[in-house]
């Protein structure tokens, strides 16, 4: 059998030496937080507006929230799904369910009743934590219908007195008597249960994707799996001590959870929440902040670089400024460095592989294929291997096209109850991707395509099935298949064709919108066609690769 050439790594020569050093990361970011609040206690943790929590009050707090989870029978392994936006409500929960022994399952709050609904279920949940506003327009009959018997509810507005209008539109509203209130549980002073500390390989996300196959399910981050990436950044980042992170991607996804709250935890930095994004409120908050570091999609950077109050003092803090979740085009790394100064480092990386695989070292630059254009979005770590592999499994020479796989210690166990597609997606341990790309000589590794038909909006995973599923439901439709085309903004954005039923009418837009009061907002489809037949197979399946070459085409 001929030797791995992606084995010997040559990307290590591309890396420091405190890059390449062996690392010995923390059991837990559990255990980051009790060491930060002995070593740094009244070091903010989390800014929030113009609210400030030390160390030593988030370490408090969250055993509070673990008492009482505890106390309400929540058991050790029991999952604990979190429905939040960007403010200490979600630090406090994830921390407090993870000393309670739980797991936590991170649902993005855009999800619709039947969304969350899927997830509660698959999960078997025993304890839900969303906004007040959630649990009472929807999530209480969302929850009445799966295993979730624990509920705590949370105000945003708590932890600040600032009120911006911009993000914070919303009220406060009288308790549930159905659920108990987040903050009152924390501040309640409850110790937290002992013997239940978190264990290196015990699971500590279930983070529901869709993956390289169509139906959601929940890949199992472990403790280490966190811990791992999240030292790998402090260590190569070059942040000064006590670094300021911006919390620019949402906490729910797997860049956010581990690039910035994993990686600030376990720097004993602090971490500036901002609700959600705004372009406005985060610039607002770059000024006041001065962070030192943040990562999002291309397109945060976009929104910020078009807003009419941008400047570069806006941005004259930051040490190192990533980007990841959505295809970073070269024109708006050499525009953003010419108009602001940062140059935008790209980064790689899978909910399977618990945020970064590859990204750009913080002392170099990122070369340009010069026949695709495109950009590459780093080098792996040097505990990761990463190969090419064609259709059977066999690598490829270097500078060619094939699946990218790989092996490392983020790489997840495989997925929740799904030995199926565990076996599938994880071979030996090995990652599959799903996605098409190449390594060049040095070890520079290049996205070019995605190998199945999943959809990459502003780094949201879009699977079209659903969005189909969600079409067929419209009595006007006959036909539906659902393609990614290219979007300027978004990377890529969710079209839409569809055939009509006979003597039945209706019109693009009100197709968008029924999609958009039933989908996720990145989901539903900014463009709409209707044809008069979708082009099929023989046997009658519908041709997606047809229907994409006429988007390229420009038909």
């Amino acid at each position: 059998m001929t030797a791995s050439r992606y084995a010997a790594r040559p990307w290590l020569a591309l890396l420091d030496d405190a890059q390449r050093a062996p690392i010995d990361p923390a059991d837990s970011l559990v255990h980051a937080l009790r060491r930060a609040a002995a070593e740094a206690p009244e070091r903010p943790f989390l800014a929030y507006f113009d609210g400030r929590l030390t160390y030593r009050e988030v370490d408090r707090l969250s055993d509070s929230v673990a008492g009482h989870l505890a106390a309400r029978g929540l058991g050790r392994g029991d999952r604990v799904a979190v429905l939040l936006q960007n403010s200490p409500h979600f630090v406090l929960a994830l921390l407090g369910a993870w000393k309670a022994g739980a797991t936590v399952v991170p649902v993005n709050p855009m999800y619709k009743s039947a969304e969350v609904g899927h997830v509660l279920r698959d999960g078997e949940v025993a304890a839900l934590v969303c906004a007040d506003r959630a649990w009472k327009s929807y999530l209480r009959a969302t929850a009445a219908d799966s295993p979730v018997r624990i509920v705590l509810t949370a105000c945003e507005l708590d932890f600040q007195t600032r009120d911006d209008p911009r993000v914070l539109t919303f009220e406060r509203l009288p308790q549930a008597g159905d659920a108990d209130d987040l903050a009152a549980v924390a501040r309640a002073g409850r110790p937290a249960p002992e013997g239940r500390d978190p264990a290196p390989d015990d699971i500590a996300l279930i983070s529901y994707t869709s993956g390289t196959s169509g139906t959601p399910k929940g890949a199992t981050n472990t403790h280490r799996n966190i811990m791992v990436n999240a030292e790998r950044q402090r260590t190569g980042l070059r942040l000064p001590e006590a670094p300021v992170y911006y919390a620019l991607a949402p906490l729910f996804h797997i860049t956010g959870m581990v690039c910035q709250l994993g990686a600030c935890l376990n720097s004993a930095g602090t971490l500036v929440l901002t609700y959600r994004f705004e372009a406005g409120v985060v610039l607002d908050a770059f000024a006041e902040h001065r962070p030192h570091y943040t990562v999002g999609p291309s397109t945060a950077f976009m929104a910020l670089a078009a807003h009419p109050a941008v400047t570069r003092e806006h941005f004259a803090s930051f040490v190192n400024i990533s980007s990841g979740g959505a295809p970073l085009p070269p024109a708006l790394v050499e525009k953003f460095r010419a108009g602001f100064g940062p140059y935008i480092r790209n980064g790689y990386g899978l909910t399977e592989c618990t945020a970064p695989c590859a990204s750009v070292p913080p002392h170099r630059e990122a070369p340009v294929d010069p026949v695709s254009g495109t950009l590459a979005v780093g080098v792996p770590g040097p505990d990761t291997v990463v190969r090419i592999v064609d259709d059977t499994g066999e690598e490829v020479p270097f500078g060619e096209q094939g699946e990218i796989v790989v092996r490392g210690p983020q790489v997840v166990p495989g997925y929740w109850r799904r030995p199926d597609a565990t076996a599938e997606t994880f071979p030996d341990g090995e990652l599959r991707t799903g996605d098409i790309g190449f390594m060049d000589e040095q070890g520079w590794l290049y996205v070019v395509d995605r190998k199945k038909d999943m959809i990459n909006a502003s780094g949201f995973k879009v699977w079209p099935r659903e969005v189909e599923d969600v079409l067929y439901t419209h009595p006007a439709v006959r036909e539906a298949a659902v393609v990614g085309v290219p979007d300027g903004y978004r990377g890529e954005t969710v079209k839409a064709y569809i055939s009509l039923r006979p003597g039945v009418d209706t019109d693009p837009d009100e197709l968008a919108v029924y999609c958009k009061e039933r989908l996720a907002a990145y989901k539903y489809p900014r463009q709409v066609e209707i044809l008069p037949d979708l082009p099929k197979t023989a046997s009658g399946k519908i041709l997606r690769r047809e229907l994409r070459s006429r988007t390229h085409d420009g038909r």
